[in-house]
């Protein structure tokens, strides 16, 4: 068959969907990671409690919020709930405890917590976090930074980047990772972080140790971003309202590794979480919404029932239970937010 055909085949098919879509039911998966004021979020991972709260209040007023489980069903029977929302976080920070949930049970909207089991009661934070207060705290910084990796020396020259000043951290606080400035201590930061990124944990962890000496950092990590303990974890789930999934062990980029690393990954971190938590796990968030096939067959293999992935869509009735899409969430006030979740209800 021809490049050409089967092009042409696949245009047909996509405006075929679209236009099934245009009548049917729609629900949306909504992503959150942290709840919580921060001065430092590369990633724009946080939600303040103030914008949470306005974000929940328009869900109950203007949707219909339910478990993720429930709309993982619904979706599997064909019958999607129009304007239905379902709230998840990725990861396991600490804030979902403290500051989310008691905002979710005043609203009573349910959420489901996704866990990377290897941070459970961590002192350290998340690499990307720690990452982030070693390279991008107002200060100087050695003008070279050398690694090693995968047996290749890797050097970044920081030039006029070395030194960072309290305006140029302003600057970036209102910038994303990867929109820094070329030459930036932001741009410095987000190609150290994807030099990192698709690496096991222990050598993360090695080059992670290399370069807070080698940056000084001696600080801990800001306890906005401390990874949940057990016992939080188990507080976090005591009363129902909230479902704990699995998110591997150490958030690997899964499809850098091969498919045994990707089963150990995902089943491991299942089985962690049924040990401490008194119910079946059955829900699953890919890292960084990176997958393969691999990963969803060792997702199914693991006997998850539903699985989540970063593809910014809306839920229908043909939806992949395996490649559930979700919206992610910044930081909007009450007007943006409730624009966004017109637009994405439709």
């Amino acid at each position: 068959m021809s490049k050409l055909l089967t092009g042409a085949i696949r245009k047909v098919s996509a405006l075929s969907t679209r236009l099934q879509m245009r009548g049917a039911p729609k629900a949306a998966i909504l992503m959150y990671h942290c709840v919580a004021k921060s001065e430092l979020d590369p990633w724009n991972l946080s939600v303040t409690p103030e914008r949470f709260a306005e974000h929940l209040e328009i869900i109950q007023q203007q949707a219909v919020p339910m478990s993720l489980r429930d709309l993982a069903a619904a979706q599997r029977s064909g019958n999607v709930p129009n304007r239905a929302v379902a709230i998840t976080f990725d990861d396991g920070y600490a804030n979902n405890l403290y500051q989310a949930k008691p905002l979710l049970n005043y609203y009573q909207i349910p959420a489901t917590v996704f866990v990377a089991t290897g941070s459970l009661g961590s002192a350290q934070g998340f690499w990307w976090d720690e990452l982030a207060q070693a390279l991008l705290t107002p200060g100087t910084l050695p003008k070279t930074l050398s690694l090693t990796i995968d047996q290749q020396l890797k050097c970044w020259h920081l030039g006029d980047a070395a030194t960072y000043s309290d305006d140029d951290y302003q600057q970036d606080r209102h910038r994303n990772a990867w929109e820094g400035k070329p030459n930036s201590r932001l741009a410095f930061y987000y190609a150290v972080w994807e030099a990192l990124k698709n690496l096991s944990a222990n050598q993360q962890q090695l080059l992670q140790a290399e370069i807070l000496t080698w940056a000084g950092a001696q600080a801990p990590i800001h306890s906005d971003y401390r990874a949940l303990t057990h016992t939080e974890l188990t507080a976090l789930a005591q009363d129902g309202s909230i479902e704990i999934g699995a998110h591997t062990v150490t958030h690997p980029s899964l499809p850098a590794h091969d498919a045994v690393f990707q089963q150990a990954e995902i089943k491991q971190s299942k089985q962690t979480l049924e040990q401490i938590l008194p119910y079946p796990i059955t829900s699953f968030a890919y890292p960084f919404g990176d997958l393969n096939q691999a990963s969803i067959a060792a997702v199914e293999a693991s006997g998850f029932e539903q699985a989540c992935s970063t593809v910014q869509k809306g839920v229908w009735k043909k939806s992949d239970q395996f490649r559930l899409p979700r919206f992610e969430v910044k930081n909007w006030d009450r007007s943006a937010f409730q624009k966004q979740l017109e637009t994405w209800l439709h």
